[in-house]
């Protein structure tokens, strides 16, 4: 094999680029943690003493971020959306994590194409194959948790526009109501919990209404929305809220139930595609065939 063919080899420059990659990456870590350790010499940043012990992984992925436009804040708000609630650690580590794989699967592919032999087909559709499941599997699978959460949270809410109804009637004002059923809803369901947390902490700096406001934008739903619309009114207007919490809960209620019957309607149309397929089909073989087999003999 001579010089010319060597260089020629389409693999070998697709090697070439993932280690150019690579050390690219490493020396913008590099750079970014020396850049950092400069500005603590010079007091425009903690001591190292004050530092977080996971301090040199947070500055690798905030570069990383920044290398891939990683957009952090939006980030850590999909994972609390999608019910992790650490997001802000998640998410520092999530697009290092996603790109980490992306390189190290498309070294793995290369590896194994040349011990397989592959064609340039091959590289092409396997490498697309794992570039889409990198990409877009974690987005996908945050965006279906999300999507899970809220429907959970949507039918547990009723429980606790009971026990809220409860705490009113016993003379607990709204917001002395909301502490004392973040507390108490966590043996039940963490993630009401925490959003009643999460209210609470933000009605302390912004006020109760705004926090509600907050909460509705968080968890877009129409219960959601009833049970925020419920609240302000009673705060603007000074109303009993009580008979309202337990009308509301008890509306919830026969709207899961005319819900979960509609999907059992739908039910059957959905199972005639697979019994004509797998059960009728079979037996109108089963019943002609005998015939035919008589009239070919």
């Amino acid at each position: 094999m001579n010089l010319l063919s060597i260089f020629s080899d389409r693999r070998l420059w697709i090697l070439i680029v993932l280690i150019a990659m690579v050390f690219f990456i490493v020396d913008l870590f590099y750079l970014s943690v020396r850049r950092k350790k400069m500005l603590a010499k010079v007091n425009l940043k903690k001591s190292d003493s004050e530092q977080d012990k996971n301090h040199w992984l947070q500055s690798i992925s905030g570069a990383l971020n920044k290398i891939f436009s990683g957009d952090e804040d939006d980030i850590k708000a999909k994972f609390i959306a999608a019910g992790f609630y650490n997001g802000a650690k998640y998410a520092s580590y999530f697009m290092p994590v996603k790109y980490g794989a992306l390189i190290l699967g498309g070294i793995a592919i290369y590896l194994l194409g040349l011990e397989k032999h592959w064609s340039s087909t091959s590289y092409i559709i396997y490498g697309s194959l794992w570039l889409l499941f990198t990409l877009i599997f974690p987005d996908s699978f945050l965006a279906s948790r999300a999507k899970n959460l809220k429907h959970k949270i949507s039918g547990n809410l009723p429980y606790l526009l009971d026990l809220m109804a409860v705490c009113v009637q016993t003379g607990m004002t709204i917001e002395a109501a909301m502490q004392y059923l973040s507390l108490e809803m966590k043996g039940f369901d963490d993630d009401i919990s925490y959003l009643l947390d999460k209210t609470n902490d933000r009605a302390r700096i912004v006020g109760m209404e705004r926090s509600l406001d907050e909460l509705q934008i968080r968890v877009p739903t129409t219960e959601i929305q009833s049970f925020v619309m419920t609240l302000k009114q009673s705060m603007h207007h000074g109303t009993s809220i009580y008979q309202v919490l337990s009308t509301l809960s008890s509306d919830m209620r026969e709207v899961q139930v005319l819900e979960l019957e509609e999907k059992v309607g739908k039910l059957s149309s959905k199972m005639s595609i697979p019994l004509i397929l797998f059960i009728m089909v079979p037996i109108v073989i089963l019943i002609a065939a005998p015939g035919v087999m008589r009239m070919l003999l």
